[in-house]
């Protein structure tokens, strides 16, 4: 099992920068994928980024590529996601997920993932 914990959520102008934690703790925390997704009101869910288990492969949607980066360190069982020139359409909910069967393959899909953190807000503003 794995439990996860999302901080670093808030409120920010248009263009500028957060980063978001994900803390994963339980027996598979270091050998997980973990996945970025975000859910805007009225919409559905969306992946944002993925990254292996190890750090070495990471994908991303193409809506973020180039201004968001995730990254792990294993050592604290924490994943990053670190958005800059952040738009108003970024607004959401950004929730972690792990899944703790692909190991080295990064993961796109929602259905995969086997545990969810509850969620942190960000607000863009003009």
């Amino acid at each position: 099992q794995v439990q996860l914990v999302e901080s670093g959520g808030g409120l920010v102008q248009a263009g500028g920068s957060l980063r978001l934690s994900c803390v994963a703790s339980g027996r598979n925390a270091g050998t997980c994928v973990v996945g970025w997704f975000r859910q805007a009101p009225g919409k559905e869910r969306e992946f944002v980024a993925s990254i292996n288990w190890n750090g070495g492969s990471t994908a991303y949607a193409k809506s973020v590529e180039g201004r968001f980066t995730i990254s792990r360190d294993n050592a604290k069982n924490t994943v990053y996601l670190q958005m800059n020139s952040l738009r108003i359409e970024d607004t959401a909910v950004y929730s972690c997920a792990a899944d703790i069967h692909s190991l080295s393959q990064t993961q796109t899909t929602t259905s995969v993932y086997d545990y969810w953190g509850q969620g942190t807000p960000v607000t863009v503003s003009t």
